[in-house]
């Protein structure tokens, strides 16, 4: 499962630095290793066929309003990406450490349980690493109607399940980049948490730290060994309190209101609801771990 010079430029995962505190690092002076015959007007998506251990490859595509959502976003939860051994820490964001990660998010491409497009990730990757691009493209493209070529790259090293990152690449076509440009590797680490990536196992960090510093999870850090390998290029019924209740198994449900743009989920009664777009905004009636592993987020101000 080999990347070629066409796919990823002369990325080298030898050449990331270790994860420190920040969720992403530049890679290629923050420029896309996009060729001039890559850059296209005209909408696509490609998704990368499985390898022979079931790892998503390269996800690729020119994103427009036509390959952006026209219907609520679908259900996810019957994908297993590789490495999908889940585990819950109290200090993560959802408690869930990983959540099933849209190579190419949704908001961008609408693909729901697309396995060559779902990754086994961390909340932290997910949330602070990821998102942050997802938006930002998707914000230029509906303010300006134009393209933009993206493409997200899963570093595995060796044979391991579990990816170390990912690369992300974008660029906007019809201004050349001045709306949208950016290369980034984005590690695969949950801070507290020290993964084996090699099977996608996890336990609490030795030293307890849980904050966002350099330790614990280290990308890359797997207990096999390998060389860097890059993938080929190939919501409901109705409610009002927002209270959540508990079943008998111990899952938590209840009524929620989502935003799907920010990949947040609120009490009705929150007052960010209001300030909620009616495109981005949907009700949910169900379970909450649900949402966490669809790879939402509780809002932080009503706490649901």
């Amino acid at each position: 499962m080999a990347g070629n010079a066409s796919t990823t430029g002369e990325f080298r995962l030898s050449d990331i630095p270790e994860y420190t505190d920040s969720p992403y690092v530049a890679v290629n002076g923050n420029v896309p290793y996009f060729t001039e015959d890559d850059l296209t007007a005209v909408s696509f998506e490609r998704y990368s066929d499985l390898d022979s251990l079931g790892r998503c490859g390269v996800a690729y595509a020119s994103v427009s309003t036509d390959t952006m959502p026209t219907e609520k976003r679908g259900s996810i939860g019957e994908v297993k990406p590789t490495g999908w051994i889940n585990a819950k820490y109290d200090f993560v964001d959802g408690k869930y450490l990983y959540n099933r990660c849209h190579l190419i998010g949704y908001q961008l491409t609408a693909e729901n349980a697309n396995e060559k497009n779902l990754i086994t990730g961390t909340r932290y990757l997910n949330v602070q690493g990821m998102l942050p691009f997802e938006n930002l493209t998707a914000d230029y493209v509906k303010e300006t109607g134009n393209h933009v070529m993206y493409r997200v790259t899963p570093i595995f090293e060796g044979d391991n399940l579990v990816a170390s990152g990912v690369l992300m690449e974008a660029k906007s076509v019809e201004d050349e980049g001045d709306g949208v440009l950016f290369c980034v590797y984005v590690y695969n680490v949950q801070p507290g948490v020290t993964i084996d990536y090699a099977t996608g196992k996890s336990e609490l960090a030795e030293d307890g730290n849980t904050g966002s510093s350099s330790s614990g999870s280290t990308a890359g850090s797997g207990k096999t060994t390998g060389s860097s390998n890059v993938g080929n290029n190939s919501l409901g019924a109705s409610g009002s309190s927002g209270k959540s209740n508990t079943s008998a198994s111990g899952t938590e449900s209840g009524t929620y209101i989502l935003n799907t743009k920010t990949m947040k989920f609120h009490r009705p009664d929150c007052d960010s609801v209001k300030s909620i777009k009616a495109e981005n905004r949907e009700e949910y009636t169900g379970e909450r771990e649900k949402l966490i592993n669809e790879g939402y987020e509780a809002c932080k101000s009503c706490k649901p």
